[in-house]
């Protein structure tokens, strides 16, 4: 049996695996069992910031595992204190909570939301539609999608969904029981679609009139990869919670929530918890990563390179009208067209470039930070290669 037979027989069905069979990573590059290299333009889903076996991360995990590489959250913990002062230092948020993913870290923060509002009465949580928060049941209850929620339910109470973008229904919607805004910035899922300078005004007026919690969830757009720290930085806003996930494990299970002093002390010791979240390996990982990162100035880089990107990808847009727009921000790009996007992402693996497609019609960019001009460039001239022979 092959490698996809065996994984038929003994997994849950949950995954549409792409026909490959990966036998190590090597910088910005996936090499196969075959030994094909394979140009790796989406990260692990925007995990892999710093590519493939790293020796700063991979020096980092060694080290840790060497150790230990497991504590009961009863003891203090080195590698967690150490990332959690790095996100302090890159973020403004005093207080770090450590998860096992992103979808925990929503979770946390939805707890958050209503134990900070229970003194008031405000019970109600405000979510944009078309986005993306994880699959628990919590994070679920934010989302309107019905691939993701249909015969899932039911879901969360007092949880409702706003049409993105619609500054006048959100208006509507927020009263004196709205104790949170869950909002991607720039939604990645949904097709790497940002929110209107509009809609972010509108949003903290309603803050400041109505007294409720903004929360940004930074698992897809945050650590750099939009050309600054945070995705919500680019709108002007400042959050009151920030959930994180995806980068800041270098490659390892971790996710994190981020708050100030007030919002933070809502929870005391026994409220909230975890067995696994802020492992010891994963954190020297992340804080290996954050390190680099500011060192080497890779959200500089990622600003650029994505200007690259996008400049090229809107090129091809001029000659081919099957790219109807081209959008993003850093090294987090969509380009949306005028049909179904599989078949052209099967294409460009065919050619030797991994790149994924979402919301059905967006080609989706999430390469590593580390990225080379070298790199767009041939991610679009095999691009346009493809286009040409349509």
């Amino acid at each position: 049996m092959n490698l996809h037979d065996r994984e038929a027989a003994a997994l849950f069905h949950t995954y549409k695996r792409l026909p490959l069979e990966i036998d190590r990573g090597e910088g910005v590059y996936l090499v196969g069992r075959d030994g094909r290299r394979y140009l790796d333009m989406f990260a692990g889903l925007a995990v892999n910031a710093l590519g493939y076996a790293h020796p700063r991360v991979t020096r980092a995990i060694g080290e840790q595992a060497s150790r230990y590489t497991h504590l009961s959250n009863y003891f203090l913990q080195e590698s967690q204190i150490a990332l959690a002062e790095l996100l302090r230092r890159h973020s403004g948020y005093p207080r770090v909570f450590f998860s096992n993913s992103g979808t925990e870290a929503i979770e946390g923060a939805l707890k958050i939301a209503r134990k900070w509002g229970a003194t008031e009465g405000k019970t109600d949580i405000l979510s944009l539609s078309n986005s993306f928060h994880g699959r628990t049941m919590g994070a679920l209850s934010l989302m309107d999608r019905p691939k993701y929620r249909d015969g899932f339910g039911p879901f969360l109470d007092h949880c409702c969904v706003v049409p993105f973008n619609d500054a006048a229904t959100l208006r509507k919607a927020v009263n004196r029981k709205t104790a949170a805004v869950v909002l991607e910035f720039i939604q990645g899922e949904g097709g790497v679609r940002p929110v209107s300078a509009e809609f972010a005004r509108t949003l903290v007026a309603l803050r400041e009139e109505t007294h409720f919690l903004l929360v940004a969830d930074e698992i897809q757009s945050g650590v750099g990869r939009t050309g600054r720290f945070f995705g919500f930085e680019h709108f002007g806003v400042k959050p009151d919670l920030v959930t994180l996930a995806k980068p800041i494990g270098g490659g390892l299970p971790l996710g994190a929530i981020l708050a100030g002093e007030e919002v933070a002390s809502v929870l005391q010791p026994g409220m909230h918890g975890t067995t696994f979240g802020g492992n010891p390996v994963a954190c020297a990982a992340g804080t290996a990563v954050i390190q680099e990162i500011e060192e080497k100035n890779l959200t500089a880089r990622a600003a650029l390179m994505g200007e690259r990107l996008m400049k090229g990808l809107r090129a091809l847009a001029g000659e081919f009208p099957v790219i109807r727009e081209v959008r993003g921000y850093g090294l987090m790009v969509g380009a949306e067209l005028d049909r179904p996007g599989d078949a052209m992402a099967d294409a460009m693996r065919e050619k030797g470039i991994l790149i994924n497609c979402t919301d059905t019609t967006v080609l989706r960019f999430l390469p590593p930070l580390i990225i080379g001009e070298e790199h767009v460039d041939q991610t679009v001239n095999t691009l346009k290669g493809i286009l040409a022979a349509q």
